[in-house]
């Protein structure tokens, strides 16, 4: 017999939309600066959204990346890979259907996803909080 989160997990888990809601709050409430979200399911098949935030410091970085983890680990869906947790300049976490960016000021200027991912739809991190 499955437990509450194991059938709540199931429910989420399909929902790609759920998970960035999730993914998008998380990051809110460690205060990520000016988090932008990019609708990628018809641009690449590598996801079907970006999230991409600004943080403070390295240490904001990483506060930030644990605390999407830890949420989307409560629905069943953990990270399927971190990428840069120890450079400290940023971090990329995984989730198959969703990919959170995160990038101190200087290093989100250099690469500028927005730019690179232009032909995205951007969706308005504060409508998905609602």
């Amino acid at each position: 017999m499955q437990t509450e989160i194991e059938n709540k997990a199931v429910n989420e888990e399909l929902d790609p939309l759920k998970l960035l809601k999730k993914a998008v709050a998380a990051l809110d409430d460690k205060k990520a600066r000016d988090i932008t979200v990019l609708h990628t399911h018809d641009v690449t098949v590598l996801s079907d959204y970006f999230v991409i935030a600004t943080a403070t410091s390295a240490p904001h970085i990483k506060t930030l990346a644990d605390e999407v983890e830890i949420r989307l680990r409560e629905t069943g869906n953990p990270p399927l890979h971190i990428e840069g947790y120890r450079s400290g300049g940023w971090v990329l976490v995984d989730f198959g259907c969703i990919v959170v960016h995160l990038f101190t000021q200087e290093l989100r200027e250099f690469y500028n996803l927005e730019r690179l991912w232009a032909d995205s739809p951007m969706l308005s991190a504060e409508e998905l909080l609602k």
